[in-house]
């Protein structure tokens, strides 16, 4: 036991001695480097290469940037936390303007279903890791700038000691807990932050954290937390793949947040706002003004709750505060069936008293109904069954004395016919189930059903050739 005591204790003195000796190279290393740019300056007239006067000297004649906002956005370091539809236009811009250093954090790979709006990634790279993707593309655009791939998710361990090389963050993720972790280590790290999101035909652009001062300074920009004190709703949460995405309107948003970091980076902050796009209003964008730092935030007011030591402890569960975004079983085993049991009764060409026809409804959207539809389904969007005004709800109510306006007539002249519900993942469809069931339309035993995994389920299980979308 002693000798395995004096083993420990030689290894983590060793461990501490090779640390040292780690924390010397680099400071040698940076000095080193000094001393090459400053010998490198010596020797020529001029700071920069004559390549880079002509690439970049359409941009340093603006006014707003000149030769020492180039040479800012030279030694600059940008981290960038997501490489899809905001990601992608944010680096090719900001490659394009010449920031020093370029860091791409996400752990995905390239989809098809990401190429009508992630411009960086190519139909020949699907299946490559995105971060690799992306830093090919730029490489080729520019190859001045150092790029970096953080070729992983982001985590609450690993946050801090990524963005301690960089000096400005911009967050391009898509969901809330990433948010929340990605603002809350930008102010513990007093980086200026620039965040984006975007859904459909609208986005939402803001700069946070700027200037980047230390918690319990109320000088210091608003962060995340202190515009969105709680989260939305997990059941009010909409993806991209669910909700839906306009290229150009993301794209729009990407582009904006490399202006936006540019700005950052060469010019003095300015009064904080949240900028809202919409494609289809007039006009296009308004801004509303944003306070300052809310004296009880969690994060950056003068009694923080979120430290570095909460975060990369693990006590500060992103998850859990933000809620989960999991879809919840709101049936029972008796009240759904697998795709191929309903492939098999929606087969079935016998029919009798005892066997009727089944009725079919698709709760998906209009637009969604118009893209791909089973045979015979009926079209009944979910946000209708919602909004429905209706007061005949109570689970022992007759709607055939007063019918919702949404419910098909198939429904009232075939009392006997067994209902099935499906949707695109098998969410929406529990949903109308209990509608229908509150409706009493079950009464007599008649079966209502969802179809479990929606459409999704029923191409992997049934048939390979649905349109996936």
């Amino acid at each position: 036991m002693d000798n395995l005591d004096g083993t420990c204790a030689s290894l983590r003195q060793r461990i501490t001695e090779t640390e040292a000796q780690l924390a010397r190279l680099r400071e040698e290393l940076q000095d080193a480097e000094r001393a090459a740019t400053a010998a490198k300056a010596k020797s020529t007239r001029w700071p920069m290469e004559d390549e880079e006067y002509a690439r970049y000297g359409r941009q340093m004649i603006v006014p707003q940037i000149g030769l020492p906002g180039q040479l800012k956005l030279r030694s600059s370091k940008v981290l960038i936390v997501g490489a899809g539809g905001l990601g992608c236009p944010a680096a090719l811009y900001l490659a394009g303007a010449g920031v020093g250093t370029l860091g791409l954090v996400d752990g995905d790979e390239v989809d098809v279903s990401n190429l009508h709006r992630q411009v960086l990634h190519r139909s020949a790279n699907v299946g490559k890791r995105k971060v690799d993707s992306a830093i090919e593309y730029l490489r080729e655009l520019n190859p001045h700038p150092t790029y970096i791939a953080h070729p992983a998710h982001l985590t609450p361990q690993d946050a801090p000691s990524i963005f301690a090389a960089y000096d400005l963050i911009l967050d391009c993720t898509d969901n809330p807990a990433t948010r929340y972790l990605i603002s809350d280590t930008a102010v513990l790290l007093r980086k200026p932050l620039v965040s984006a999101s975007a859904l459909r035909t609208e986005g939402q652009l803001t700069v946070l954290n700027n200037p980047p001062l230390p918690p319990g300074d109320p000088s210091g920009g608003p962060c995340y937390r202190c515009v969105f004190p709680r989260p939305p709703p997990p059941t009010s949460i909409l993806s991209c793949a669910d909700g839906g995405i306009v290229g150009p309107v993301v794209g729009t948003m990407g582009v904006l947040q490399a202006l936006e970091a540019i700005k950052v980076l060469t010019s003095p902050p300015t009064p904080p706002a949240l900028h809202i796009f919409s494609a289809y209003s007039s006009p296009l964008f308004r801004s509303i003004k944003l306070r300052s730092r809310r004296p009880t935030c969690a994060v950056c007011s003068a009694q923080p709750i979120v430290t570095l030591e909460t975060l990369q402890s693990g006590s500060t569960d992103y998850v859990f505060f933000c809620g989960s975004v999991s879809p919840e079983t709101l049936l029972g085993p008796n009240e759904r069936i697998s795709p191929q049991e309903y492939h098999k009764s929606s087969s079935s060409s016998f029919s009798s008293p005892s066997n009727p026809p089944i009725i079919t409804i698709d709760v998906r959207e209009k637009v969604q109904f118009d893209i791909c539809s089973l045979d015979n389904s009926i079209n009944v969007p979910i946000s209708t069954i919602l909004s429905s005004s209706s007061t005949n709800t109570t689970t022992n109510s007759n709607p055939d004395n007063n019918p919702p306006p949404w419910l098909p007539s198939q429904i009232t002249t075939s009392p006997t016919s067994p209902i099935y519900v499906v949707c695109r993942q098998g969410n929406d469809s529990q949903v109308a189930v209990k509608k229908l069931k509150a409706l009493g339309l079950d009464r007599g035993g008649r079966r209502i059903v969802d179809v479990m995994g929606g459409l999704r389920a029923y191409k992997r299980v049934v048939d390979p050739g649905w349109p996936e979308y």
